[in-house]
């Protein structure tokens, strides 16, 4: 993984902000230091295939959990975004152009680490006229065409700057299912997503299930970064109106002082409450841990989804 220790290395463009304290984290946020066999081999297949990870590029606490289990969040359309979020530890800049054999790649990573559930992300590609909706397309469909019984997860960005053909053309595809995370409450936005709009975002989310109803759709927020309960609660509402069915709350955690302050570290019990709250409001699947990630346990998460599904159809 790379050392966030060097955020002026690893974020130039970031370096002109000023420095935030970043405070020691509670013992119900740490984890421990990646390592052991499962581990290594999922690195190496990665590293064989020459694919980007989430779990590496935006400095994930779960990568030794997840790894040591054969499970790895691709990240498509290479390593460096158009977009500046306060939050992200994914670099900021002038990307490469799209490399037309990673669909394949990723289709060979999956089958050989022999995942059952996949969730496929991306940089934001503003660079490119359709925001990268026939990469994630082709991807999808190399992944079936390799592994037929892999359920497929994408967590795309938000096709701002695109034709309402771009998400079409991603849901034609048909993933299992279509995450896009609205991050943060919508008062947040010019200071922790300034390139992003919310009711964009979650228009974005709605815009799915009215393509592709039998698609299931998930979103999530960070908590930490100065948001208050009433707010978290509001978007939980936005969300339902939108027809999500899945909803991830985790801690903001912050990879550098040049990033956005943690402004305080929600307890286990503060998400237990917002776990309890949004399943009152009728989302079919809800995952609040401080840890809580969206690709964190993503498989078995969808697993349960599916059965919430078939129970409420009766």
């Amino acid at each position: 993984m790379r050392d966030l220790k060097l955020p002026d290395q690893r974020h130039p463009e970031k370096a002109h902000r000023p420095d935030n304290a970043q405070p020691k984290k509670p013992a119900w946020i740490r984890v421990k230091a990646p390592g052991g066999t499962g581990y290594n081999k999922t690195r190496e297949i990665i590293r064989e295939n020459r694919l980007s990870t989430v779990c590496e590029e935006a400095g994930c606490p779960n990568v030794g959990e997840c790894w040591s289990q054969g499970h790895a969040t691709m990240m498509i359309m290479g390593e460096i975004c158009t977009r500046g979020c306060t939050f992200c530890n994914v670099a900021t800049g002038k990307p490469q152009a799209l490399d037309a054999f990673e669909p394949g790649r990723v289709a060979h990573a999956v089958a050989t680490l022999g995942l059952k559930h996949v969730v496929i992300t991306s940089v934001d590609r503003d660079d490119v006229a359709d925001g990268g909706a026939e990469h994630f397309a082709q991807t999808i469909r190399a992944v079936r065409h390799r592994a037929p019984e892999t359920t497929i997860e994408i967590l795309t960005p938000d096709f701002l700057r695109c034709d309402a053909s771009a998400l079409e053309v991603v849901v034609a595809a048909r993933p299992d299912v279509f995450n896009h995370n609205l991050e943060t409450v919508p008062g947040l936005y010019p200071t922790v997503r300034p390139g992003a709009r919310y009711f964009h975002s979650l228009r974005l989310l709605q815009r799915v299930k009215e393509l592709d109803p039998s698609i299931f759709t998930k979103s999530g927020i960070m908590v930490g970064l100065g948001e208050d309960r009433q707010g978290v609660l509001q978007v939980m509402d936005d969300m339902r109106s939108a027809d999500v069915d899945f909803l991830t709350i985790g801690q903001y955690l912050q990879p550098t002082p040049k990033h956005h302050s943690v402004e305080r570290f929600v307890t286990p019990e503060e998400f237990a409450s917002y776990e309890k709250s949004a399943y009152g409001k009728g989302f079919l699947m809800v995952s609040a841990t401080p840890l809580t990630r969206s690709s964190y346990h993503a498989g078995d998460d969808f697993a349960r989804l599916r059965d919430a599904r078939m129970a409420k159809l009766g």
